[in-house]
């Protein structure tokens, strides 16, 4: 499914204009035009312009400008994510000058689009490990008075006004200590290792109908799950109407089907096959090297 068909950034010639109207206000504040990201990345690299594919992959090494990229198309766009992005003081200049068309058979980006980075997985398995943490705190206090009651002998009900103290005693006296604290604290969500938290945030947020930006989606999978995740890209854009960008170096996300690759780390910037990646032959030439040690495996 296409949402999103072209995006283009600001050339040489309307960074220069840029410079030359650098506005006076960002100068008192001392940032200088040496330093004006996401200004005097892309022209560099020749990259103008980017044309889409319902796959779409940004492939670069560190520093190469691919999570740049995914950001200012995001802002673009208007699609949100839930952490946040390196945000200069440029921003807003620099997105004025980029533009996009849409799919001329749907003209709009679908409610639920979204970007999604490894930080959004790091953070909700922060919240995961906090909440544990909260209802491991809350049972250790009710095993506390659950002891204490037990201890007690049972008082006598006086007043209605004791009738819940009376009916909590109770329960100690003839329950157990797991029956009296279940009922009165929540499940505890599934532990998962930090890929598994990392391949369901992604399978369980991505749903039908709508462009989603990922941004090296692979951190903390292990190859198992890399692949997992990849075939479920493919089926998503092919049987559920999702469109995909995604920036990665990973090379069991390169080698989706049909996926368009731009090698940022050529100049020009060039759409490429994931064969001709420099990251993937690194890995082809190391077992390669190590081919005899399988075959004795």
């Amino acid at each position: 499914m296409m949402y999103l068909e072209s995006f283009t950034l600001p050339n040489r010639l309307s960074e220069d204009d840029f410079y030359l109207n650098f506005p006076p206000q960002l100068e008192m504040e001392c940032y200088s035009h040496t330093n004006v990201y996401p200004f005097k990345i892309f022209p560099d690299k020749g990259l103008e312009s980017i044309s889409f594919s319902p796959i779409t992959i940004f492939y670069g090494t560190n520093g190469s400008g691919k999570s740049t990229l995914l950001n200012v198309i995001s802002e673009k766009l208007g699609v949100s994510g839930k952490s946040p992005f390196n945000d200069t003081p440029f921003m807003e200049d620099y997105l004025s000058r980029c533009g996009y068309e849409l799919s001329y058979d749907i003209n709009f980006i679908p409610d639920g689009s979204r970007k999604m980075t490894s930080d959004d997985v790091f953070e909700d398995l922060l919240d995961l490990r906090s909440l544990n943490g909260e209802i491991n705190e809350r049972r250790e206090i009710l095993f506390r008075e659950y002891t204490d009651l037990k201890s007690k002998p049972m008082e006598q009900l006086r007043s209605i006004t004791q009738l819940d103290s009376f009916k909590k005693q109770l329960e100690a006296k003839t329950r157990s200590k797991s029956q009296f604290t279940t009922r009165r604290t929540k499940h505890e969500v599934d532990s998962r290792s930090n890929g598994e938290t990392a391949f369901h945030y992604f399978t369980e947020n991505i749903t039908d109908g709508a462009l989603y930006l990922l941004d090296e989606p692979e951190n903390s999978l292990s190859a198992e799950l890399q692949c997992e995740l990849a075939r479920f890209i493919e089926d998503s854009a092919r049987f559920f109407k999702c469109q995909f960008i995604i920036s990665t170096h990973s090379p069991f996300i390169l080698a989706m089907k049909g996926a368009k690759v731009y090698d940022l780390d050529s100049r020009p910037v060039a759409q490429k096959n994931w064969t001709e990646l420099n990251n993937v032959k690194i890995y082809h030439d190391f077992f390669k090297e190590h081919s005899k040690e399988f075959e004795n495996s």
